[in-house]
């Protein structure tokens, strides 16, 4: 969907204002959501999560394998004032990745029909949003209650297939068993990250197992970008949010992975990945690797991609490129002009500086195979991507990276 945006020349006010020594003060006061709001939307997902479990396909042969809670309310990124849930029920239908696209109209109309025949037992009132694709991916509705909410609560119900079955939540798994579910999605993807949904727990863990203030930084990265994304002139899309959550993850690693570090610096550190955005090419291995020749052969195909600038690959699944298709230059210039206001400013007047990012050669690889570093941390040791002359940012301190990557490539690499 296509929105009016575009450079204004001017910023938030509030942000814009605000010295770089109190940014840290600025997220606790406006952008961290309260406790008591916190415990209304927790009660209104419990609500709609225990009705999905015990009421949605009562008397069918179809049963709710489990219902995970995603986006940023499980992630621990949630704004202030955003109350906003996305819920993925796995059901026992979908046997494979392909059943979930062909049957998904027909169960979101059946979740639809029960939610709507529910509202005067449960004590709750939903307004449906009105869905423009004959097959949506997603039930979007509002949830109203006067016993336990002071304003109304938005939904994203997303059914999946439950490819993944059970998964811890802090310890990556791969091998041949996750190595099986991504060679299957690579079989049966035709769009990028059409099935996101199925891997929701691992997004949501990649995030959630970070640091507290890691979090306090996506979320300012995050306020930042929506203001951004108000802006009234001109046409198309800025890049999807979770792009620059993940930037802000990799800005981040490269900083070293301190749990105490520079707010002021941590936020020049993404503007300024995102002003460089044509020559990123970001991905993670934490949950899919190059030991599977099928995986391997993808993610370099994927990486070669020379219009699909930026890269940024998800995580959890390998077909999701958050880079291409969107006006990174409009974002690029608000970063730009972001890198001048006071927050981004020391006391004495002088630019924060962003963390440094080494940049050295990559060696010449035979037919671009696996590359480990010998002091990455298993099991989160990358892989490098295509060499085509191109540079690998990366922190000096190697052995404090988790699995990521990041490679600074020519704009029109040639072919190999």
């Amino acid at each position: 969907e296509e929105k009016n945006i575009g450079h204004s020349g001017s910023l938030p006010a509030l942000l814009c204002q605000t010295p770089a020594s109190d940014l840290d003060k600025f997220i606790t006061e406006f952008l961290q959501p309260n406790r008591h709001f916190l415990e209304q939307v927790n009660k209104a997902v419990d609500t709609i999560c225990s009705f999905l479990r015990d009421n949605c396909f009562r008397n069918s042969p179809i049963k709710v394998l489990k219902v995970v809670k995603g986006g940023s309310s499980a992630k621990g990124t949630a704004l202030r004032g955003r109350s906003d849930a996305d819920l993925v029920v796995f059901l026992s239908c979908f046997s494979q990745f392909t059943e979930q696209g062909n049957m998904r109209a027909e169960i979101i109309s059946e979740i639809r029909a029960q939610l709507e025949a529910c509202q005067q037992e449960r004590e709750f009132e939903v307004k449906f949003e009105i869905s423009k694709w004959e097959n949506p991916r997603v039930l979007s509705f509002s949830l109203t209650s006067q016993t336990m909410l002071d304003q109304s609560v938005d939904f994203d119900v997303l059914p999946a297939f439950d490819a993944l079955g059970e998964v811890p939540r802090h310890s990556p798994q791969k091998g041949n068993s996750r190595g099986r579910v991504y060679v299957d999605l690579i079989h049966s993807y035709s769009n990028a990250g059409e099935y996101s949904p199925c891997f929701t727990e691992l997004q949501r863990n990649f995030i959630s197992s970070r640091p507290t203030k890691l979090k306090s930084l996506i979320r300012l990265v995050k306020h930042w970008y929506q203001q951004c994304n108000k802006m009234p002139k001109g046409r198309g899309s800025l890049p999807p949010q979770h792009g620059l959550e993940l930037l802000t993850v990799y800005a981040w690693e490269q900083g070293g992975c301190d749990c105490q570090f520079s707010m002021a610096e941590g936020f020049r550190t993404v503007l300024e990945l995102v002003r460089q955005y044509r020559q990123l090419c970001v991905y993670w291995t934490v949950n899919y690797d190059n030991e599977n020749e099928t995986v391997r052969d993808f993610l370099k195909l994927q990486l070669q991609k020379p219009r699909s600038r930026p890269i940024i690959l998800d995580p959890a699944d390998p077909t999701g490129n958050l880079g291409p298709n969107a006006r990174w230059d409009l974002l690029a210039k608000e970063a730009v002009a972001c890198m001048s206001a006071p927050c981004c400013m020391g006391r004495d007047g002088s630019p924060i500086q962003p963390w440094p990012v080494k940049v050295r050669d990559l060696t010449t690889r035979d037919q671009m195979g696996p590359r480990r570093l010998t002091h990455s941390p298993a099991p989160c040791s990358p892989w490098v991507g295509p060499s085509l002359g191109s540079q690998l940012l990366r922190h000096p301190r190697d052995s404090l990276f988790s699995g990521s990557c990041c490679c600074i490539l020519p704009c029109t690499p040639p072919l190999l």
